[in-house]
């Protein structure tokens, strides 16, 4: 099937700090993948939010938009998959950046209120 992401970082053993991914364009959002033995959190400082970030895990996020994080973790091997889309593509061909993800709500059309 066809691949949307351009590139993919490779992240073993290593805390990530609080940042932003400057790479990605807006309105896109990256995929991060969870692997290894690890008890580790994710954190979304923009939201005020942490996140279980167990081994499997696979999260959705604009990481361009909002600020995350994994701090140091109590035990185990971590690896993580970060694919990207980078916005230099879209500048280098000429192609309009996609519009940000909507989310509708499902049942609104058999709801009346």
């Amino acid at each position: 099937w066809p691949y949307i992401y351009v590139g993919i970082d490779v992240i073993v053993n290593q805390e990530t700090p609080p940042h932003l991914d400057k790479v990605s364009a807006p309105s896109l959002l990256d995929l991060l993948v969870s692997l290894g033995t690890h008890d580790a959190q994710f954190h979304v400082l923009g939201l005020g939010s942490i996140f279980s970030y167990q081994p499997g895990t696979m999260i959705y996020l604009a990481g361009k938009l909002l600020h995350h994080s994994v701090p140091k973790w109590e035990k185990g091997e971590r690896i993580a998959l970060a694919h990207n889309m980078k916005d230099a593509g879209h500048s280098r061909f000429g192609l309009a950046r996609p519009s940000f993800t909507q989310q509708k709500d499902p049942f609104a059309k058999f709801l009346h209120t």
